[in-house]
């Protein structure tokens, strides 16, 4: 100790207030093994996993985080990860060994209180593992806090904040890095006067400093040593007393802790220069300082850092919280919050805008196709209905040129194909209508004579005889055969005439047939004829039978 220099006199006491009472000439000889680094001296002893070698273009991340100017000038703002840690020693493995006893004595305690609920007391042979090489790492922080929560439960016989409160009964551990979401084990007391933890994050200490980032919240870092003297007064005293849970509570307090024995509470115990345990820092989001241009960007702000088992009492920190922390704090993180609300409140107003604007293009958008298709159908019915026009318009005049076409060779068969009346048979034809004509025919005439005959009486009186065609409208004829080989080149013959004959009654019916006589038909002498018009052809009467034939009215 008397050749020691200063900077190895700082370097052994950081070093021995870290392992607690230890040979100090052993402790000295640790250092000078590792030129007096106190970070390899405690990778030595405490077996740390050395961190993988980054390549030399590659830089080793550093966590900027500024110091409150108002606790402490004299403390730095640097804070960096730890240096390369040592290969495990022989005799760490020695020690494993002969911990293996204390190990199971120490789990049927720890059994055995925790059934009684009776505070577990803090040795070092009671904990689970007396040094940090001897504690299971797991790549999985999480794991590791809810771990050391339950174990500080398990000391203290006391629970979550929260779940006391609720008094809700959960078991096991939730996963996913939620502010929300926490710690229940074991299963809530009943008793009124159990003791309340804080309620701790179970997430890393970087997520801590990104919720304050994110969510303006004030962060309560708890770091302990299970090998201090002043470890278990501390978790009973300060961590379950009342007043200082509940400052937290009611202030949202984001809390995260854990043992440096555990490499993430190692990690931030380095970050944030902690020397002394138990350790206590409170941390949140304030404007930059020491010269930032004006604008900047506020950064998450170490605002104090409490020491030793003095410092860190619980009426030390009520006091320190009520009277310094949240005045000086409280007013710049209520206008932070408050931004974070108007942004909320713009996004979700942006939110609701574009819903309204995406509603109302899609209504729109189904109006104009709804226009479209209206548009459609109007004009797919307005062309069948020009079509169906157009279609009766020809029809039409296809009718009425076939009606001319029809007069014309009913004139042209009174003018040139009538035969003379002679002695023979002589037949009544009872016109559509009220009409009635009589006319002889000679034995030998045929139907188509009869025919003709009839078909000539439809032409209108105001039609004179001489101004009748003497030929034909189509074709050559010049007599009744021709006109029965023209009529059988169109078309069925009843057809062609556009009626039919019949005797009245009985009722027997004379189609007409080429080159048949009215003898060979069965016509008698004096028989009574009624001229019936097919459907679809005009009728003096207008009238229409069942039997697809126009006929006079009775």
């Amino acid at each position: 100790m008397d050749g020691l220099q200063a900077p190895q006199i700082e370097a052994l006491q950081r070093l021995q207030s870290i392992l607690g009472p230890h040979d100090t000439e052993f402790v000295v000889s640790v250092l000078e093994s590792v030129a007096w680094d106190v970070q390899k001296a405690t990778d030595l002893l405490f077996d740390n996993e050395p961190p993988k070698v980054l390549a030399p273009t590659q830089a080793a991340p550093m966590e900027q985080l500024e110091l409150d100017d108002n606790e402490d000038s004299s403390l730095t703002t640097r804070h960096s990860h730890r240096g390369q840690g040592n290969p495990r020693s022989n005799w760490s493995f020695i020690w494993s060994l002969l911990a293996v006893p204390l190990h199971l004595v120490s789990g049927v305690l720890r059994f055995v209180f925790s059934v009684l609920r009776i505070p577990m007391p803090s040795l070092p042979f009671m904990t689970t593992n007396s040094y940090h090489s001897h504690r299971p790492t797991s790549p999985d922080s999480r794991s590791i806090t809810q771990r050391w929560v339950q174990e500080l439960e398990e000391e203290t016989g006391a629970c979550s904040s929260k779940r006391s409160m609720a008094n809700a009964v959960t078991t096991g551990f939730e996963a996913g890095p939620s502010t929300t979401r926490r710690h229940t084990y074991p299963p809530t007391a009943s008793d009124d006067n159990q003791k309340i933890l804080p309620d701790f994050f179970d997430g890393s200490y970087e997520e801590v400093l990104d919720i304050c980032q994110r969510e303006g919240r004030i962060a309560c870092v708890v770091l302990v040593s299970a090998e201090h003297d002043d470890d278990a007064d501390f978790k009973r005293c300060t961590l379950t007393d009342a007043t200082f849970v509940k400052i937290l509570l009611d202030n949202d307090f984001i809390v995260w802790g854990g043992d440096i024995r555990d490499k993430a509470a190692w990690d931030a115990s380095q970050k944030l220069q902690a020397t002394t345990y138990p350790f206590v820092a409170f941390l949140a989001l304030q404007p930059r300082r020491h010269g930032a241009p004006s604008g900047a960007a506020p950064v998450v702000t170490i605002l104090s850092r409490h020491q030793g088992r003095t410092a860190a009492t619980a009426p030390v920190l009520i006091d320190h919280l009520n009277t310094q922390l949240l005045p000086r704090v409280t007013p710049f993180l209520v206008r932070f919050k408050t931004v974070l609300q108007d942004r909320d409140r713009d996004r979700r107003i942006r939110e609701e805008q574009d819903r309204a604007f995406k509603e109302t293009a899609r209504r729109d958008r189904e109006a104009i196709e709804a226009r479209v298709r209206q548009e459609k159908e109007e004009e797919e019915r307005a062309r069948k209905h020009a079509e169906d026009v157009k279609s009766k318009q020809e029809d039409s005049a296809r009718q009425k040129h076939q009606a001319v076409i029809r007069m014309e060779w009913r004139k042209f068969m009174r003018n040139r194909l009538l035969l003379p009346e002679a002695r023979g048979l002589r037949l009544a034809v009872k016109l559509p209508g009220n009409g009635r004509v009589v006319r002889s025919f000679p034995p030998s005439a045929t139907l188509t004579a009869l025919y003709a005959f009839a078909d000539s009486q439809l032409i209108p009186s105001t039609s004179r005889p001489e101004d009748d065609p003497s030929q034909a409208p189509e074709g050559v004829v010049d007599d009744i055969p021709q006109l029965d080989s023209y009529i059988q080149s169109k078309t069925a013959g009843h057809v062609w005439w556009g009626f039919t004959l019949a005797s009245a009654y009985p009722r027997r019916e004379f189609r007409w047939k080429a080159n048949a006589s009215l003898t060979e038909t069965g016509l008698r002498d004096g028989e009574q004829i009624v001229m019936e018009l097919i459907t679809g052809r005009e009728s003096a009467s207008g009238q229409v039978s069942d039997d697809e034939y126009e006929s006079e009215s009775d």
